[in-house]
């Protein structure tokens, strides 16, 4: 059995090599005469599984690490007859760690209280689950959009689109990219949303980069039907738009499900479902992918004079690093992504000195205590 694996995915190895031939590559050198022989691959979404590459290979397994699929050419491998997997869910706990760490950071530069303001979840799947887990144990206000969940659970828990554009202060995507079908999010975020906004909200982007219209976006920043934006999905990536760089007040290169506790998840996934198929004999892959501890795993809440909570959560992670590099760089896109310091979740700290109102709030959003 032979493997082609993107170099970039993490503990991976040292795992397949007794049980299959394994070569490694980089997103550079995913190309035809590289997988052509290859009968499982293993990718990440810079690997582009096209129609050209796929054509005239022994591939007859996909298994990326990612939630997303949009590399995947999914009609061309029903035709090939190639099975493919991804991971749904995989890094949606570090998606809301993501976001909740942002908007404190968003917070502090507008300097405005996350509580006084509406937010609105656009997508609530696997992801937007997670967000909506973090909003509620710290207390913010919310209303949801998932038009395909509204038809199949009922309207009562949900709101349509035009709602969301009109009552909320703070807007984040976390939908799929859908080209076809019923629900297409392909510029989800187009004008016409755009026109409909009422309270010249906060707009972020942490689904897909075409899910949002670069240029009606722009459009919408100039003339002041919102008031700023947080970007981490970018159309056209890695060749990301400057103009919309410059323009956002936090901007990340589409590592918001980049914790080491997602990307082991991802890999764990992927190596369960080839075991299960091939039948590799691979044990204890839980003990087998362990993402590292933090440098310090206890978080002392008396160190912070004030803002005991919010300063335990910028301690987990903040995304203000990465916006300085990616703004210094921006052709460094995909370096920056691959040389990014996985951030643990929140489960990998243990918290101490904290009141009895405090511990339930950490513990909901998933600190040890």
């Amino acid at each position: 059995m032979k493997i082609v694996a993107d170099d970039k995915i993490p503990f991976l190895r040292g795992i397949l090599e007794p049980s299959a031939e394994i070569k490694y590559v980089s997103a550079n050198d995913f190309i035809h005469e590289n997988i052509k022989d290859a009968d499982i691959l293993l990718i990440r979404t810079p690997d582009k599984c096209t129609r050209e590459k796929l054509s005239g290979t022994n591939v007859q397994f996909i298994a990326s690490t990612t939630i997303g699929f949009d590399h995947i050419d999914i009609d061309y491998c029903r035709e090939a007859r190639i099975k493919w997997m991804n991971c749904p869910g995989c890094n949606a706990v570090s998606v809301s760690q993501y976001m909740i760490s942002t908007l404190i950071e968003l917070s502090r530069k507008k300097k405005f209280s996350l509580h006084d303001k509406v937010f609105g979840i656009v997508g609530v799947g696997n992801v937007g689950k997670q967000v909506e887990r973090v909003y509620k144990a710290y207390g913010l206000t919310y209303l949801k959009c998932d038009p395909p969940r509204a038809e199949e659970e009922g309207k009562n828990d949900f709101v349509d689109l035009q709602t969301i554009a009109e009552e909320c202060d703070i807007i984040s995507f976390h939908v799929p990219l859908e080209k076809n079908g019923r629900h297409p999010t392909f510029h989800l975020a187009n004008e016409k949303f755009f026109q409909m906004l009422k309270k010249k909200p906060y707009f972020i982007n942490v689904a897909r980069g075409p899910v949002h219209d670069t240029q009606a976006l722009l459009k919408a920043k100039k003339s002041g039907l919102i008031e700023e934006m947080i970007i981490d999905c970018w159309e056209n990536e890695p060749n990301i738009s400057i103009e919309l760089l410059k323009e956002a007040i936090i901007a990340t290169p589409h590592l918001a499900g980049f914790s080491a506790d997602g990307k082991a998840n991802g890999t764990r996934m992927c190596l369960e479902a080839i075991n299960k198929k091939y039948n590799f004999e691979i044990n204890n892959l839980d003990e087998l992918i362990q993402p590292p501890l933090p440098p310090d795993p206890i978080i002392d809440l008396n160190k912070f004079p004030d803002n005991r909570i919010e300063n335990a959560i910028l301690t987990t992670f903040s995304p203000l690093r990465e916006d300085k590099r990616l703004r210094e760089s921006p052709d460094k896109f995909e370096y920056i992504r691959t040389h990014y310091e996985n951030p643990r979740e929140f489960h990998a700290y243990k918290i101490i000195n904290a009141t009895e109102e405090e511990k339930g709030v950490l513990q909901k959003l998933g600190f040890l205590i």
